[in-house]
């Protein structure tokens, strides 16, 4: 058992292995959803936030990984061309912010239409409603916005 706890505890160490674990959380809470949505609506609307807020932290995983590599590789490789890699290094930035833009953006929106399915006090709270509202709006105000 030892072993196994050890390969367990050195897999959720690295930033993929933590990725394949909350990839696993969201397909079983899917094939859950699905199963019990007839018989158990309550228990398959959990299941269904359950893959929701995987499917943003594995958003928010990947968001990290990618845009940090590339920026660290421009960065390496910023010394035989700056304009070229500096140009690079602005997109990188400006994508990871869209994909932040993004992850706001859906996250606003779940509360807000948590609100709708399954009223709450914090959900329908005035405050709550208000700042989803505006960051729903800024995100795709910022996403739309010719550049």
């Amino acid at each position: 058992m030892n072993d196994t706890v050890d390969k367990l505890v050195v897999f959720l160490a690295k930033r993929d292995g933590i990725d394949k674990l909350v990839k696993t959380f969201q397909y079983v809470s899917k094939l859950v959803h699905w199963r019990v949505e007839a018989t158990h609506p309550d228990i398959a609307q959990r299941f269904k936030q359950w893959e929701v807020a995987s499917g943003l932290s594995r958003k928010a995983f990947r968001t990290g990984r990618e845009g940090i590599r590339a920026e660290r590789k421009l960065l390496v490789s910023s010394k035989e061309d700056s304009k070229g890699a500096k140009d690079n290094i602005r997109k990188i930035r400006a994508d990871r912010v869209m994909r932040f833009m993004s992850i706001a953006a859906n996250t606003a929106d779940l509360i807000i239409a948590l609100a709708d399915i399954e009223p709450n006090p914090f959900c329908n709270h005035a405050v709550t409603l208000g700042i989803s509202g505006l960051v729903s709006a800024w995100a795709g105000w910022y996403r739309n916005w010719p550049s």
